[in-house]
This record gives C-alpha cells, sequence and structure tokens, in this order.
C-alpha cells in the first residue's frame, strides 16, 4: 500500500505541474507580467493620450526575458500537485478500503473536487489577484481561505459518503458556512490595473487551475489501479 500510494502519487503529481506549468505560461503569465508594469508605475491605467481621449495602452510583454523565473514557476507548481497527489491518494486508500473503485475515471471525479476545495469554493470571496492588488490583512485572508477550503472538503465528504438524508444536509450547510461567515474585506477600492485585466487574469486562473486538478485526478487515479 505505502509503494502504491508513493508511486501514484509522486507520478501524478510531476505530470500535473509540468501540465500546469505550461499552461500558466501559456495563459497567465503573460497577464501577469502585464500586471507587474501597472504595479510599478511603468504603465498607468487611463493615462491621457496624444489626441486628448483618456485611454490605457494594451501591453505584450514577452515571457522570455524572465526565463529563469519560469524555472521557478515549474519547480512550485511540481513540488505543490505532488502535495495534492498525496493528498488524493491518502483518500484514495480510504475509499477503497470502504469499497468504493479508484480508476481513472473516479480519479476525474476526485481531481474535479479538490478543484472545488482549493480554487473555487475560496474565490467566491477571495477572487485570483493581479499584482499590486490592493487587499485585505494577509492572515485574516489566509484563515477564512483555509477554513473554506477544509469546510468545503467536509461538505463534499458528507454528500459523497454519507448516505442518510442528513448527510446532503450537512454538506450543504458546510459549503455555505464560510460564505455567510464571509470573507475579508477592504472598505473601499485601489485598484491600479485595468479591470479587464484583472477579470481576465481571475478567469484563467481558475480555469487552468480546473484543467490542472482534473490531469492529476486522473492521472493518479489510474497509476492507482495500474499498480494495484
Amino acid at each position: 500500500m505505502i509503494k502504491q500510494l508513493f508511486t501514484s502519487a509522486v507520478l501524478a503529481g510531476l505530470v500535473a505541474g509540468i501540465f500546469a506549468a505550461a499552461l500558466q505560461l501559456i495563459l497567465v503569465v503573460p497577464l501577469l507580467i502585464e500586471g507587474e508594469t501597472f504595479e510599478q508605475g511603468l504603465v498607468l491605467h487611463f493615462t491621457l493620450s496624444e489626441n486628448g481621449a483618456i485611454e490605457t495602452p494594451v501591453g505584450h510583454p514577452s515571457i522570455m526575458a524572465q526565463l529563469p523565473r519560469h524555472f521557478g514557476t515549474l519547480a512550485m507548481n511540481m513540488v505543490a500537485y505532488t502535495g495534492f497527489a498525496f493528498l488524493l491518494v491518502v483518500g484514495f486508500g480510504i475509499a477503497q478500503r470502504a469499497g468504493h473503485k479508484i480508476d481513472g475515471r473516479a480519479g476525474l471525479v476526485w481531481g474535479l473536487a479538490g478543484f472545488i476545495a482549493v480554487h473555487l469554493a475560496p474565490s467566491v470571496g477571495l477572487a485570483p489577484e493581479l499584482p499590486g492588488t490592493i487587499t485585505a490583512d494577509l492572515v485574516a485572508r489566509q484563515t477564512w481561505w483555509l477554513g473554506t477550503v477544509l469546510a468545503t472538503i467536509a461538505g463534499l465528504a458528507s454528500i459523497a459518503f454519507l448516505r442518510a438524508p442528513w448527510g446532503a444536509v450537512t454538506g450543504i450547510a458546510l459549503f455555505v458556512a464560510p460564505h455567510v461567515l464571509g470573507a475579508p474585506t477592504i472598505d473601499t477600492y485601489y485598484g491600479v490595473a485595468p479591470p479587464e485585466l484583472a477579470s481576465q487574469f481571475a478567469a484563467r486562473a481558475l480555469a487552468v487551475a480546473a484543467a490542472s486538478w482534473a490531469v492529476l485526478g486522473a492521472a493518479a487515479g489510474w497509476l492507482w489501479c495500474r499498480s494495484a
């Protein structure tokens, strides 16, 4: 069991980490670099053009200028998704002992559930943010994020594994609880980057996370089944 757990987690984590880094490099990193130009004041939002119009130029930053940084992104993704993979395969072991079949299809479902818990549910209160975005207190945001992740995982487990009718009720209550309490917020807006850029960044970040978790879950489930 230990060998099966370790092999499935490491290989699936490496595959998903490389996949996530590739998608981020294509879809997210250019927006991130452009956001940093606003954060550093290199470009200002709503500047006065030569013809008197108030506009913001669209930047096209080159990702090749920061190549060493991208290797760091790759390494961080591989470490992060390997850690997520270990959490998934521990869940696989518990579920299998309870009589649930684990394969690539089941792993895909687990992966999407992981995306919901780690990314989608917290984004309701704390959306992915561009550099330079003014936010609430860091500790408060981290605490709310962690509580939301744990509550969502518990809610998903209640719905999936508790056969009694109150399992679904408990799960829904756990989903809703963090959002009833509310995420930490600021009293006013201080955005330095265009909202169009910020919204595109948030959408792409969530899309990349969803695809990466799907690959992670499917790979981990397939490897788990094969190594068994």
